[in-house]
């Protein structure tokens, strides 16, 4: 940042600068490309397979090191 901006942040009070920060979040949101429905569903759908396909893999090396764990001692 530069001095004069630094300076002028400095100079605002406490709701000015809340105002000031609600006004630039606004102004950064204007710029996100938002996906399309078709895109929300795909990305979730993969999003939920990997999630399923991770929940297997670690119930299974649960049920492994269970068996294992029992086996070794008793």
């Amino acid at each position: 940042m530069t001095d004069a901006v630094e300076n002028s942040e400095q100079k605002l009070n406490v709701f000015a600068r809340v105002g000031l920060f609600y006004r630039q979040v606004a102004y950064e949101l204007r710029k996100v490309v938002w996906p399309t429905r078709k895109q929300l569903t795909t990305y979730t759908a993969v999003v939920l397979v990997f999630v399923s396909f991770i929940i297997a893999v670690v119930s299974l090396f649960d049920l492994v090191i269970t068996k294992v764990v029992f086996w070794v001692f008793g």
